[in-house]
């Protein structure tokens, strides 16, 4: 008789739970830097591959674009999470007292390339001094004073960038500032022959890519903050060494512009440059910082005079969420 009776309890238990309804999940709103592309593959990767939801999180990606800044929704609790394009931005969360916070470097190489024409003798940085260089104002405030302390650039160089690739095709001779998986992608399409020079090849120490949240998220709900970091490091594995198919897709469905040839050029990018899985992630994981690097970087920033040399750097990031070597064994061997 204890057969049946247990066999009958265990088969109600089952019934029970069949009908009882799902957990809930958080919902959560990330906002990207830019519309969606490549370089936001592993957010995407995670949300196809059901990696947030695996985790109990329900994400939804706002992109970025020239009329929206996720910083000040972030500061004023519109999103939960943004993506920081890079270490300047997130020093100045300190220097404009900012409750907010970097949580995660998703690259540990800043994107930033200088373009010029192939055959011109200027296929290296330091072929570049005394040259015009088109450049924008945000460049102009951060890598620009990198340049001028490493190569000896001088502001004289400078000529407005206007993210309109028709004056460099129109000019041989013409330099212009980039971003390693578009514009030498699209300045081919066109018909140049583009020599693209990665700033962090030659030492330019910045992360970029850098997820960032509020303060009181980190204190209030940690758990949470590692849920998503630890799935969005899962993602770029998956996007970068597995079947990128179904988060392009979702990228296209929220950037209808975006085009296969485009996502495919600069997802190898990435990869071919280490982008993404290099330096301290190699070791410690995608999305590693550590206080070296971020000393460095304040002190290349504050050295040039962008930064004052008493900000309190360290509050501009934690590392308590990265360094764990989450996702690590998906990199193939």
């Amino acid at each position: 008789m204890r057969r049946p009776f247990l066999a009958a309890a265990a088969f109600l238990a089952a019934t029970l739970a069949s009908l009882a309804p799902a957990a809930a999940q958080d919902r959560v709103t990330f906002g990207s830097d830019w519309r969606a592309q490549a370089e936001h593959g592993g957010f995407y990767q995670a949300m196809a591959a059901g990696l947030y939801a695996r985790r109990g999180i329900e994400v939804t990606i706002r992109q970025g674009g020239p009329q929206i800044n996720h910083t000040q929704l972030l500061a004023a609790g519109r999103v939960d999470f943004a993506l920081t394009s890079n270490t300047v931005l997130a020093l100045n969360f300190v220097r404009e007292n900012l409750p907010l916070v970097a949580i995660a470097a998703l690259f540990q190489k800043d994107p930033q390339v200088l373009i010029a024409h192939a055959g011109q003798g200027n296929d290296r940085l330091a072929d570049l001094r005394g040259k015009p260089i088109m450049i924008g104002a945000d460049t102009r405030v951060s890598s620009w004073q990198w340049l001028k302390a490493r190569f000896g650039y001088s502001d004289e160089q400078i000529r407005p960038y206007t993210f309109n690739m028709a004056p460099f095709l129109a000019d041989r001779r013409a330099i212009q500032q980039g971003y390693l998986g578009s514009e030498p992608f699209l300045l081919r399409q066109a018909g140049a022959e583009p020599v693209a020079m990665l700033l962090a090849d030659e030492g330019y120490p910045g992360y970029a890519a850098l997820i960032s949240t509020t303060r009181r998220l980190v204190q209030e709900k940690p758990d949470l903050v590692q849920r998503f970091v630890d799935a969005t490091i899962e993602g770029w594995y998956g996007y970068l060494y597995g079947d990128p198919a179904a988060a392009n897709a979702l990228i296209k469905r929220d950037n209808p512009e975006m085009t296969d040839a485009l996502l495919a050029y600069g997802r190898e990018a990435m990869i071919r440059y280490g982008i993404v899985d290099s330096g301290d992630a190699v070791q410690q994981g995608v999305g590693a910082m550590t206080e070296a690097r971020w000393q460095a970087f304040f002190q290349a920033m504050s050295g040039a005079g962008v930064m004052p040399a008493d900000l309190a750097w360290r509050n501009a990031y934690t590392a308590q969420f990265v360094n764990r070597r989450v996702g690590i064994e998906l990199r193939p061997r």
